[in-house]
């Protein structure tokens, strides 16, 4: 068949008219030989493209077009960054090689296209878990060179998602806890507000579909009541700007449905509850010779004169933008009806930098402009990708948790500026200033007040570390810091006292078997290694080397029958017939290499009944119970772990290693019974702990595992720790307890356990 036959007359119509949308509405594109690149780059893609399809049946060169689109018109980059998304997917998924495109298109495009195309099959798995996370890490690595391959990537991720649909349950999962995970917020950073906006209702769209209707479905219902009350609101807004002679665009909407959950789930509260729905936003064209920032005050003052602003809700990004650009005045004020509207006052400057970020930022940088937050974070990126040995899972959760946060300014003792991420530590800033004033570190001077090394710092501290020659790294410590340099000088001088732990550890055996004239052969330490209970090598010279291990008995143990003993080296929940006796180790690894599932259907979540093989782990970080929205792990030991879809343990491994991410599904279950806890607050009086007891007790047949209650001023709060077989039980009994005399609130405590993966 030619392949003419294969794309229909309706196929070629649709790509015509892609690629016509896309040149007859180019943005910043006049430069001469912009469009014939342009057009270069497409007749290359299309004809590398011929014949493919999506997954959702379209012709495969729609997703280039409509990445390009997004580049260009939704980011504002230009002719050769067209060009990239033009054929981002070239060398990836047809015969086009990097070298095709270097020769036609030159190495600025070649190295843009490099970067954004995944690591192949030669990437050896034995070094790191996580490919994606090393294939993030090398498209950030182009950063270096140029950014523009970060942006196109947003453009990529942010159409895969608008056709997500196409996708199997599994991998809609996967790339949505992805997106959450590092494209969202990767976008915030750029300065990407509208994408980034976007990329998360997508996300929760596809991972919490029910909760996204619902909230949808009560905005479509008050869609006239926001406009009207929008309208009520601007009207005396637009009559001050008049009279003030600005020319200015005045819009209002209601926030996005992630963020309105967000806020449900931050205060505990209905939707029905949250107070601040409503946002409006006024983009002004400023006067010639006065400072925008006086400007957007100005306007400030005119709102407050109409309605009363909320004191604790004011957030002045003009004195000190955020590190990606983003200047404005944020301001919650009292509108009509009793609501709470957020109003943004932005210069049209300060918009296009809102909107598209880091083109608009170099759109308004001049050469003797200063450096901004958005230049010293870029730097940052580069220090952190400069360390070529950090492992990529690693690597990829200290991105996200350091550049990601909102940052805080805080003063050395003879006023210097530091700039942290937000949580960050006493400590993290001691690493800041020296690694060796982090490692002698023994206290902190917080505003001349001494204090913990964990103490949380707040922007405008001011902070003097108090050192000792005597100090050195303790573990604890990685539990405490935030920033990757802190932590990469931490784990270093850790592993340094262990490597001399190990050494000392290995010598003092040594001695010993040579004093009853034994060699340390592998027979010989497996039976020193069962006697103590360790499960490596590294383990038992380091509790040697510590004194943990004393060694007595020596001799005794090395003589010691192994078949008596047991190594248990993990704690797996098999299901299947029952045994005799306990697995050992070796027993227990083969069991587990033998755990399969179908990729293509749920992995069904079944009671534990004689004869099932399958096997599953209920993850202690979150405690899913039948009926919650749950995601499948499958561990390097073969055990899947269950956690709830919104965990963010969850949602890291998703991102980082989604490859093991697996579709799960609850079965009905009856004899098996699920750890949960409830929350609850009231008026205290006597007898209500009895009837709350009552209710779960008797009428609902629930255990109770664990009760905490106190009484302040006639005022009750506690918790209770039961078990459950679904949550229509659980939530049964939350209404239920919710209607017992004195109680105020009742709500289920989502994360209480012990994180572990």
């Amino acid at each position: 068949m030619s392949k003419k036959d294969i794309f229909d007359e309706e196929d070629r119509k649709l790509i015509r008219e892609e690629y016509e949308s896309l040149m007859n509405n180019l943005y910043r594109c006049n430069k001469p030989g912009d469009r014939e690149l342009i057009e270069k780059a497409f007749n290359v893609a299309n004809e590398a493209h011929w014949n493919m399809r999506r997954r959702s049946g379209e012709p495969y060169i729609i997703h280039p077009l409509k990445v390009a689109k997004i580049v260009n018109q939704e980011i504002g980059l230009g002719a050769k960054s067209i060009a990239t998304a033009l054929l981002h997917d070239v060398v990836e998924d047809t015969d086009y090689t990097l070298e095709d495109v270097r020769r036609e298109f030159g190495d600025k495009i070649a190295s843009l296209i490099d970067g954004l195309t995944k690591i192949s099959g030669t990437y050896n798995t034995d070094i790191s878990p996580s490919l994606q996370a090393e294939n993030f890490r090398k498209m950030l690595l182009t950063i270096s060179d140029d950014l523009r391959v970060l942006l196109i990537k947003i453009a990529d991720r942010l159409h895969n998602m608008r056709t997500l649909d196409s996708l199997p349950e599994n991998k809609k999962i996967k790339v949505a806890g992805e997106t959450i995970y590092l494209y969202a917020p990767l976008a915030a950073r750029l300065g990407l507000y509208a994408i980034k906006t976007e990329l998360e209702d997508l996300s929760f769209k596809f991972r919490h579909p029910k909760i996204y209707e619902e909230i949808q479905t009560k905005l479509k219902h008050n869609e006239k009541k926001y406009h009207a009350l929008i309208n009520k609101f601007s009207l005396p807004i637009i009559e001050k700007l008049n009279d003030a002679g600005y020319k200015y665009e005045i819009t209002g909407r209601p926030k996005s449905i992630y963020s309105i959950w967000k806020k449900m789930q931050t205060k505990n509260v209905p939707f029905e509850e949250i107070y601040d729905i409503l946002a409006v936003r006024i983009v002004f064209e400023p006067f010639p010779g006065i400072s925008e920032k006086t400007q957007c005050w100005n306007i400030y003052s005119m709102i407050t004169d109409i309605y009363l602003p909320k004191p604790d809700r004011l957030r002045d990004w003009l004195s000190r933008p955020k590190p990606n650009g983003y200047e404005a005045l944020h301001v919650t004020v009292m509108g009509p009806e009793g609501k709470w509207v957020e109003v943004q006052i932005r210069s049209t400057r300060m918009d296009e930098i809102a909107e598209r970020g880091y083109a608009a930022h170099w759109k308004y940088k001049g050469d003797d402009s200063q450096e901004s937050e958005f230049d010293k974070w870029i730097k940052r990126i580069r220090v952190l990708l400069e360390n070529p040995l950090e492992d990529p899972a690693e690597f990829l959760d200290d991105f996200k948790m350091n550049l990601f946060s909102s940052e805080i300014m805080v003063f050395t003792p003879k006023g210097y500026l530091i700039s942290l991420p937000k949580g960050a530590t006493a400590l993290d800033f001691a690493y800041e200033i020296h690694t060796e004033v982090g490692n002698k570190a023994i206290g902190a001077k917080i505003n001349y007040k001494l204090m913990p090394l964990n103490t949380v710092l707040n922007s405008g501290d001011q902070v003097e570390i108090i050192t000792s020659d005597k100090a050195s790294p303790e573990k604890e410590w990685l539990n405490f810091v935030h920033t990757p340099r802190a932590k990469a000088a931490i784990k270093n001088a850790l592993k340094a006292e262990s490597r001399d732990r190990i050494q000392k550890g290995m010598t003092i055996l040594e001695e010993k078997l040579n004093e009853i004239g034994l060699a340390p052969t592998s027979e010989t330490l497996k039976k020193i290694m069962i006697h103590y209970d360790v499960t490596n090598k590294e383990e038992l010279y380091s509790k040697i080397g510590l004194g943990i291990i004393t060694l007595d008995n020596l001799k005794k143990i090395v003589r010691k029958n192994p078949s008596k003993s047991i190594i248990k080296y993990w704690d797996l929940k098999l299901i299947g017939p029952k045994k005799d006796k306990e697995l050992s180790g070796t027993e227990a690894e083969a069991t587990t290499q033998q755990v399969k599932f179908d990729t293509k259907n749920p992995f069904l979540l079944r009671e534990n009944i004689e004869g099932d093989e399958q096997s599953y782990e209920i993850a202690k970080c979150c405690n899913p119970i039948p009926g919650d929205e749950v995601t499948g792990y499958l561990s390097h030991e073969g055990t899947i772990i269950v956690h709830k879809r919104n965990c963010p343990v969850a949602v890291r491994l998703m991102s980082s290693e989604g490859n093991r991410i697996i579709a799960v599904k609850w079965t009905m279950h009856k004899l098996a019974s699920f750890l949960a806890r409830i929350s609850i607050s009231g008026i205290d009086r006597i007898g209500l702990l009895k009837d709350i007891t009552n209710i779960i007790s008797d009428e609902l047949k629930a255990n109770i595992r664990n009760i905490n209650v106190s009484v302040h001023d006639g005022i009750f709060e506690g918790s209770l720790d039961l078990y459950v077989h679904h949550t229509r039980d659980l939530n049964n009994l939350i209404m239920k307890i919710s209607n017992v005399k004195g109680v105020e609130k009742v709500r289920r405590v989502e994360n209480f356990g012990e994180e572990t993966l």
